[in-house]
């Protein structure tokens, strides 16, 4: 483990109509002690060429291959396993940060000692145009709070590797990021809001996230089948967070 050094993972799978912009948002961030830890699902398209283009530019631009495409848990995970960071972030290859966003939540993290944070964010159009729709977060949130309130998007995440030990996530095809979290936050009782919008979340059309049914699937999967949570009590659970999430969209 390299003290200070920041590992950023991130699945790339057919991503060459956004990963440029991805790339280029980690690689000027205003805290330079990183590696971007790339790994492809056996993308078909030019994704693996534009990631060559870069990271013969930029040595700090890390380029993995899977073997045959496993989904992004697998895709995680291996990224996990050749992170070389103290402290490990999330981001996904159609997503961007805000310039000081890696300096900002870091800062934050050694002034409070806390190994798990995440930031508030905004959402864009798929043209990348802002919403201008800033969704807020709560300052800190434990394992019950997070059954009730998904609040943690995977793409604002940063964790300290010295309060969680080395960590993979669950691997089943959707929800891994959530799952992640709610078996983290086993190990240590809270994760902690950065309440600035520091990330840019991309709503693409047809992706996994962006369809609310299959979002609803994979969050009673997440507390039934993963958390094994007795059937009413993950009912319990789920009617929050059904509740939060429609809320949150009002």
């Amino acid at each position: 483990m390299i003290e200070n050094l920041v590992s950023v993972v991130t699945p790339v799978y057919n991503s060459e109509k956004y990963i440029e912009k991805t790339i280029s948002s980690v690689l000027n961030q205003t805290y330079t002690n990183l590696e971007l830890i790339l790994v492809d699902d056996c993308s078909t398209d030019s994704s693996k060429e534009i990631i060559s283009r870069i990271q013969k530019k930029d040595k700090r631009v890390k380029y993995v291959k899977l073997a045959e495409n496993s989904g992004a848990a697998v895709a995680r995970n291996k990224g996990l396993e050749t992170a070389k960071g103290q402290f490990v972030a999330f981001i996904d290859s159609d997503d961007m940060w805000k310039k000081d966003k890696l300096n900002q939540q870091i800062k934050f993290m050694k002034d409070k000692k806390v190994g798990f944070t995440y930031t508030a964010y905004e959402t864009l159009a798929e043209d990348g145009i802002t919403q201008n729709n800033h969704i807020h977060i709560p300052n800190k949130i434990n394992y019950s709070s997070l059954l009730k309130n998904t609040a943690i998007a995977c793409s604002t995440v940063v964790i300290d590797k010295k309060f969680t030990g080395d960590f993979y996530m669950p691997l089943v095809r959707k929800g891994q990021d959530t799952a992640t979290w709610l078996q983290l936050l086993k190990k240590i009782d809270y994760a902690y809001g950065y309440d600035e919008v520091l990330s840019s979340y991309r709503k693409v059309a047809g992706s996994i996230s962006s369809n609310k049914i299959e979002a609803l699937k994979r969050t009673w999967n997440t507390y039934y089948n993963i958390e094994k949570l007795p059937f009413f009590k993950a009912l319990y659970y789920f009617s929050f967070y059904t509740f939060n999430a429609i809320k949150k969209r009002l």
